[in-house]
């Protein structure tokens, strides 16, 4: 997998506000390329904020010392289609391991045969969270993906936006949330870099700066071999709203089922 081959250096800017503190369950900039047909891609997300929120918020959980764990399963249908499924889970320090939501993700991207410059992808993600860790238990997000390889060199570009459908936030509408990475593959082995994540706010009315989040993510990705992916990272906070600092590690295997490849 080519994401597993790349030096990161990475911009998003996530999107959330200061009361959905605990939305950090799937810290990923995307690629364009889709999962082959026949093939099916599991991955865990797994992540800790070492320093983040220290009290419930606005019903929101606190984040520092909470284990997140994410699921994703994603089936590829066709060389441009694919469905993803997740499963969010929590391990607050001083409670159980909790069920937090799940979110489906269909994904389709610009085919081969169009010879396009550049990666081109769109995916839309809907699902339902509990109110525990987010003050909106149903959201919807629109995630165009743009991205390009030159030689060691690979960028994406996640110009995303999400609304609220059921709570607090449904008054704000779309909010602005782009992702973005750059990469540099050291060895054919080993990647380097950085990822960007941040949060403005709704699109016609940016949150002010101190509001908004932003988090920075030197990371390295392993290539294991082609049916391997691996990514860790440590984060770090750029303003008030963001938390402090954020341990996160992907990995994930991909299995073929009767004529499923990968290039």
């Amino acid at each position: 997998m080519e994401a597993l081959s790349l030096f990161i250096f990475g911009l998003i800017l996530a999107a959330t506000g200061p009361a959905a503190a605990q939305s950090n369950f799937e810290i990923q900039v995307y690629p364009s390329e889709t999962v082959a047909a026949g093939t099916t891609m599991v991955e865990l997300h797994s992540n800790v904020a070492a320093q983040g929120t220290t009290r419930t918020k606005d019903g929101v959980l606190r984040t520092q010392g909470a284990f997140h764990e994410t699921l994703e399963i994603t089936q590829g249908w066709t060389s441009w289609f694919e469905t993803g499924f997740y499963v969010f889970t929590s391990i607050q320090p001083d409670t159980t391991w909790e069920w937090v939501g799940d979110h489906i993700r269909p994904r389709v991207r610009a085919p081969e045969s169009w010879k396009l410059p550049v990666g081109l992808s769109l995916s839309a993600e809907i699902g339902y969270q509990q109110r525990s860790f987010s003050v909106d238990t149903w959201t919807l997000e629109l995630r165009p993906i743009i991205d390009k390889q030159w030689e060691r060199w690979y960028v994406s570009v996640n110009p995303v936006l999400d609304r609220a459908i059921t709570g607090d936030s449904v008054k704000n509408g779309f909010e602005f949330s782009p992702a973005a990475k750059i990469s540099y593959s050291v060895t054919p082995k080993v990647a380097i870099g950085l990822e960007y994540y941040g949060a403005l706010g709704p699109v016609m009315n940016f949150d002010r700066g101190r509001d908004q989040q932003h988090q920075l993510f030197p990371v390295i990705d392993l290539d294991l071999g082609p049916k391997w992916e691996f990514n860790f990272g440590v984060g770090f906070g750029l303003t008030p709203s963001t938390d402090r600092l954020i341990i996160k590690m992907i990995l994930g295997y991909r299995f073929e089922w009767g004529g499923g490849t990968h290039k």
